[in-house]
């Protein structure tokens, strides 16, 4: 798909690699609709790259589907969905002070697997009412998934789970959407200069790091974006979760 002149939004676009991606696809012409929750800097950075920004809480499932409904209308369609937002919380599945609890089990699935399948199937429908181009392809759903999908480290059980989860959608759900015309890929990045990790001690970086085959070094926010920009256009990537990582295998911890 070619990334001039398309639709695409962008859900954590007002930070880290969703911002990156926003701006690379407006870069390479997309209009672009950024979704994020408020406070940040999303209007601003919306209005840089002369789009849309709309407030919304992907766990709000309700919620969510009113702002892409409304990120929609303001595009005119839409072709490319980048999903960035999720988190996690460090618990033991077992520790001193007992079983890990249900409730934050379920957050972290909620936030990260759940949120995202809602998002998926909801944006998929507004790809489908599209027109097809001359391949027959509607849409492309890059969701972020992680490398702890596969070598979860301890305290990562919740996260791993859903991280796996949306690496494990993939397939099956480009199957289910083969006939439309949309595309779904997972990226599952690993240490990147985002959020908390961005904050760290440089002294603290060579040690998170050494696992890396090369570069020694957490990714940019803006590789993660170059990713994404590449399954759009490569037609022929589907299905799948590609690892972006620098040949790195987390260590139990």
């Amino acid at each position: 798909m070619d990334i001039q002149g398309k639709l695409a939004v962008v859900v954590g676009g007002a930070s880290g690699m969703g911002r990156a991606s926003a701006e690379l696809l407006a870069t390479r012409g997309a209009k672009v609709a950024i979704i994020d929750r408020p406070g940040g800097e999303g209007e601003k950075i919306a209005a840089d790259l002369g789009g849309h920004f709309l407030e919304g809480d992907i766990t709000d499932h309700t919620g969510i589907e009113a702002v892409l409904a409304s990120a929609v209308e303001k595009l005119g369609g839409l072709h490319i969905a980048v999903n960035t937002a999720g988190g996690g919380t460090a618990k033991r599945t077992l520790s001193k002070s007992g079983p890990h609890d249900l409730e934050t089990f379920a957050s972290v699935v909620n936030l990260n697997l759940i949120s995202t399948f809602n998002l998926n199937r909801l944006q998929a429908w507004h790809m489908s009412q599209g027109e097809p181009d001359g391949d027959g392809e509607r849409g492309v759903i890059v969701n972020t998934s992680s490398i702890a999908a596969f070598e979860g480290q301890i305290g990562q059980v919740a996260y791993s789970a859903a991280k796996a989860g949306i690496a494990g959608m993939a397939l099956t759900m480009a199957r289910d959407l083969g006939s439309v015309g949309v595309r779904v890929l997972a990226i599952a990045p690993s240490l990147f200069e985002t959020g908390a990790v961005a904050k760290l001690p440089t002294e603290m970086i060579p040690a998170l790091v050494d696992g890396n085959a090369f570069p020694k070094r957490m990714g940019r926010p803006d590789e993660y974006a170059k990713l994404a920009c590449s399954i759009v256009e490569n037609g022929m990537l589907n299905g799948q979760c590609l690892r972006l990582d620098a040949g790195m295998r987390f260590s139990p911890k």
